[in-house]
């Protein structure tokens, strides 16, 4: 009965944290739930204009864009260094129809600097329906006219790289067609069904936890035995062992070590200069805040990439102990992640310290980034069971994994942006697990909101799926270790 009594307590615990976490989620998420902010592709490097706009000129661009609301466009515009009296009218077609038309004076216009022009109101579209973004100007003239810049590239460091193009999405200025396309960039809303039924999600899988945690309660009452019950009973019988796991881990790392701790804010932050120096200077990046963005992607990285290898190593470098005394196996790759974890808490100081000296605003909303966290821990956990279990068997596995982390490296885009990537590899790019969470806590820190829905199920996909191979793969072969080891 005391039993059946505690459960019951704590069950009515989780579920109230279960609620709490669910209204702080909701405030959190805001707009973000019921809106996502869309955008059609980075705008081209500027490579020509299109010549000074006359009364009579007409610059069309076809485009599409994912959203069910446009708001805006950005155009790359010049004013020649004159004070032009004319004005620059931007207008949206669908099938030969004006559905939106916006008139933004000369003064108003940047000089070869990118030009904002926004819509009274939203404007109501089909998603990836075919659309023309028209360019005039009802007054321009000889000396009193502006102008806009297309290309065909995308900047790239000191370089550039082709976007690949067909005609049909080429410009024309007067039913002649250019050698590219507007810089140009139009903004919009995507609706989400997500916001509208968040509590109807929310009141399911509050049943759902209620149901299994009374199935655990009522297994408690019995005596019988559960997956979720032997799990936390192991991890409160050898919670000892596993403190003193994770401190022999922490300290073994900075054995004999003059700067000791120092090196999980150092090194980091001096990866990020190395790196921030030679993409800032001799390889120019054009990345809005790339300290930030940078140093993001690198403490990501570092962290799976320690956690990962220090797995490795967890049962073959246990033989003693495996041998000798019964824990469950699992225990060590799990306290391999827990201390590493502890530089990874440590490594976000140096983050939160460029921050600061970049004057990024701060949000609330960064304590999203305790999701973004777990989601990378368990990931590591994950790709950690199989890399410990595979290297019982087969020792080459540490130098095949060398390799791989390398290749993974350069397949996040921790340096360098995403939109460089070609639009027909973008599918096996986002197969890389990594791009998703790395991506999430850039959202979170860069421009202070929260991600998508869409984000946060994508990021669970690509921590739990590694984690349910690994835990297969692992229960699998963990009978086979004493003979292995």
């Amino acid at each position: 009965m005391k039993h059946l009594n505690s459960g019951t307590k704590k069950l009515t615990a989780i579920l109230a944290v279960y609620v709490l976490l669910a209204v702080s989620f909701y405030a959190l998420g805001g707009q973000q739930l019921h809106i996502r902010g869309a955008e059609t592709d980075d705008m081209v490097t500027p490579t020509g204009d299109v010549d000074e706009i006359y009364a009579n000129s007409k610059i069309t661009q076809p485009f599409s864009i994912d959203a069910d609301h446009i708001t805006g466009v950005t155009l790359y515009t010049s004013t020649y260094g004159r004070l032009n009296d004319c004005s620059l009218n931007v207008s949206i077609e669908r099938a030969g129809q004006t559905i939106a038309s916006a008139t933004k004076p000369a003064g108003e216009l940047g000089d070869s600097a990118e030009t904002v022009v926004s819509f009274a109101q939203p404007i109501e579209i089909t998603p990836s329906e075919p659309l023309t973004l028209i360019i005039s100007s009802p007054d321009g003239s000889g000396g009193n006219a502006v102008t806009v810049y297309y290309g065909s590239s995308i900047s790239v460091s000191k370089g550039s790289v082709d976007k690949e193009l067909n005609e049909s999405e080429l410009a024309r200025v007067d039913g002649q067609t250019l050698d590219g396309i507007l810089c140009f960039q139009v903004t919009g809303q995507q609706n989400l069904l997500f916001g509208s039924i968040y509590w109807y999600v929310v009141a399911a899988l509050g049943v759902a936890l209620a149901a299994y945690g009374l199935t655990l309660v009522r297994k408690m009452r019995s005596g019988a035995s559960s997956p979720t019950l032997r799990f936390f009973a192991a991890i409160g019988k050898y919670r000892f062992l596993m403190e003193q796991l994770v401190n022999r881990d922490f300290k073994t790392k900075y054995k004999r070590s003059v700067l000791g701790v120092l090196w999980s804010f150092l090194n980091p932050l001096l990866m990020m200069l190395v790196q921030y120096v030679v993409f800032s200077t001799l390889f120019k990046s054009n990345i809005p805040n790339f300290p930030v963005y940078l140093l993001t992607g690198i403490v990501c990285f570092n962290f799976f990439n320690e956690s990962t290898n220090m797995c490795l190593q967890s049962i073959s470098g246990n033989a003693g102990l495996i041998t000798k005394v019964y824990v469950p196996k699992y225990i060590y790759p799990v306290t391999r992640v827990l201390s590493s974890s502890i530089n990874l808490l440590l490594s976000l100081l140096p983050l939160f310290l460029v921050l600061l000296i970049t004057r990024t605003p701060l949000s609330i909303r960064g304590v999203l980034l305790i999701f973004g966290i777990l989601c990378l821990e368990v990931l590591a956990l994950g790709v950690g069971l199989i890399l410990c279990s595979l290297m019982v068997f087969f020792r080459d596995t540490q130098f095949i994994w060398g390799v791989l982390i390398t290749i993974l490296n350069f397949a996040t885009p921790i340096f360098y942006p995403e939109s460089i990537i070609p639009a027909r590899f973008m599918t096996i790019y986002k197969l890389n697990p990594l791009y998703h969470i790395v991506r999430f806590f850039r959202i979170v820190l860069l421009d202070g909101v929260s991600p998508e829905p869409k984000a946060y199920g994508l990021c669970l996909i690509a921590a739990l799926v590694p984690l349910a191979i690994g835990i297969v793969v692992f229960k699998k072969s963990q009978d086979k270790f004493v003979l292995n080891i």
